[in-house]
């Protein structure tokens, strides 16, 4: 019988509900979600599946325990009382990192070394040595303390999930991916109706839009920091990926990237040749606001400028209204916008069928969806 473990998934605030069906799509027991994370059961082969296919996860951990700590006492015995020596050798890096909300322990750095002492003295007793060289593979652990409960957990994932390696470079006000991928999730894409973003900047969207399409698992194409960890076979890693590699399907759906700006176009244009998605998505310079309606079923989602880092207010305003006329006249396509902006609806000129509230970062957004035919005024 495969021994099971307990993991812990971050997201971003807003995408819970589509990471536990991912988690619950790849086969494993959700136990709990909370704001930002999805705990669940798994196998050992969990850490490479939920590494190489979770779209909307940040990392994935290994969950050692959970215990509470409203004091400094309680937290040094409830982590010292953790099995570390199960993943930690002799000569490994164990650095540690974590967060506190709304518990009495408000010190990171405080925090932080209680933890770390607590896990040195647990291994001082298991391997009989009081100083550790810290030379070989790093196993990052990290705490989360929430309402005086915490959660020690050691880091699989490496660099965070969201940076899939097809971005090296970015606009300056980049779209993580992870929301990318939410927002294309959330517009409900099909293979015979086009995708467009008309404010493709480095290409996020399309590309995100590309590999969910094609079932192209988002982390095919980088590593992780588990792959060190002595205790996992190699042959799950490989395994993962042929699994990842044999579901790529074929399709016939299409992306339009487009930006008025040459530049992000170009920029565009390289990402996705490193994404190996140029086969369905074309890029090029259009202003958003001229769009013309093809003979033929669309979605548009976009990520348009707030004023937050990119234009001024009054810019945006006029960006806005601009839109609202042009999409209007693109019914029956349905139309899906991101944007900070709280009375976005009133520049647009129409009530969004529905909102929904997601962060860019720590910018809390309006996901505006338009999916209705008719054209309702505000």
């Amino acid at each position: 019988m495969n021994t099971t473990y307990e993991y812990v998934a971050t997201c971003l605030f807003g995408l819970e509900s589509l990471l536990g069906e991912e988690i619950d799509a790849l086969g494993y027991e959700r136990i709990e979600t909370i704001d930002g994370r999805v705990t669940f059961r798994g196998d050992m082969a969990a850490i490479a599946r939920c590494n190489l296919w979770l779209r909307f996860a940040e990392r994935v951990y290994i969950k050692m325990g959970s215990f509470r700590a409203a004091t400094f006492a309680e937290l040094f015995d409830g982590t010292n009382a953790l099995p570390w020596e199960q993943w930690i050798a002799q000569d490994d890096a164990f650095p540690v990192k974590g967060h506190s909300i709304k518990s009495q322990l408000t010190s990171i750095p405080d925090c932080q070394s209680i933890v770390k002492k607590a896990v040195v003295n647990r291994l001082s007793d298991e391997y009989g040595v009081s100083w550790f060289k810290e030379e070989g593979v790093k196993y990052q652990i990290e705490f989360f303390i929430l309402k005086d409960v915490a959660t020690l957990m050691i880091d699989t994932s490496g660099t965070a999930l969201h940076k899939r390696g097809y971005r090296p470079a970015a606009g300056v006000a980049p779209l993580r991916e992870t929301l990318a991928a939410a927002m294309v999730k959330l517009s409900r894409p099909r293979d015979e109706v086009l995708l467009w973003d008309p404010f493709c900047g480095s290409g996020t969207i399309g590309i995100e839009a590309a590999l969910m399409m094609t079932n192209t698992a988002p982390g095919l194409g980088r590593s992780f920091a588990a792959e060190e960890f002595y205790d996992i076979p190699e042959k799950i890693w490989v395994d993962a990926r042929e699994e990842a590699r044999a579901a790529v399907r074929q399709t016939d759906f299409e992306v339009y990237a487009s930006d008025i700006d040459e530049n992000m176009v170009n920029m565009a244009r390289q990402n996705i040749r490193r994404a190996d998605m140029g086969a369905h998505i074309k890029c090029f310079v259009r202003d958003a606001t001229q769009i013309v309606k093809a003979d033929r079923r669309a979605t548009i989602v976009c990520n348009p400028p707030y004023g937050e880092r990119l234009s001024t207010d009054a810019e945006v305003q006029r960006l806005y209204r601009a839109m609202g006329q042009c999409f209007t006249r693109l019914a029956p396509w349905q139309v899906y916008i991101l944007s900070s902006v709280g009375d976005f609806e009133r520049l647009y000129g129409r009530r969004a069928d529905k909102v929904r509230t997601l962060y860019n970062g720590m910018i809390k957004c309006g996901f505006y969806q338009y999916f209705r035919n008719e054209r309702r005024e505000r």
